[in-house]
């Protein structure tokens, strides 16, 4: 049997220790606020912030909304910012287990760009970087579904949807602001 006095043994023990701390290390480097609300609105509409106003969640607009969610929405109300012809929307979907806030900005009926602005999952937070992001540039609603295929990401599948759902949601919302 062998020792923990031996010299081989201690290696390969410090080596598994350090092996499962960098593993823990990367399962949590995902999570993370990216950016804080306030500065997504002040970046979206060039420091000057518009008024926010409110969508009421009720009657055959909740249903659709839970439709496009695959399930009932919890709120009362979603806050959005509209000036010139741009709506900024801030919506939290679950990934996994916790949810993920993201902003969405909306131009002439189609999304101008997405962003996670906080992240609270171990896992799929690839959907943040500009290289996932992008595929939802310029896409529309056509009945509730995106115009385009987003590609997914291997571990993030739940993220990637979740996303989906939010600029589905967006878009959806959008038609009632003008």
């Amino acid at each position: 049997m062998a020792s923990i006095n031996n010299p081989i043994d201690r290696i390969t023990g410090h080596a598994l220790v350090f092996a499962v701390l960098l593993m823990l290390a990367f399962a949590v480097s995902a999570r993370g606020v990216y950016q804080t609300d306030d500065d997504f609105l002040a970046e979206t509409f060039h420091g000057d912030v518009p008024k926010s106003k409110v969508i009421w969640v009720k009657g055959d607009l909740r249903q659709t909304i839970s439709d496009i969610l695959g399930h009932p929405y919890s709120g009362l109300r979603i806050r959005y910012w509209q000036r010139d012809g741009r709506s900024a929307w801030i919506l939290n979907e679950i990934g996994k287990e916790q949810p993920i806030t993201f902003g969405i900005v909306i131009e002439a009926s189609q999304i101008s760009h997405v962003k996670v602005l906080a992240f609270r999952e171990s896992r799929g937070g690839e959907i943040r970087h500009p290289a996932f992001t992008q595929q939802f540039k310029d896409a529309r609603l056509v009945g509730q579904e995106l115009d385009r295929h987003i590609d997914g990401v291997s571990g993030a599948t739940l993220s990637v949807w979740a996303m989906t759902a939010v600029t589905r949601l967006a878009l959806y919302l959008d038609t009632f602001t003008t």
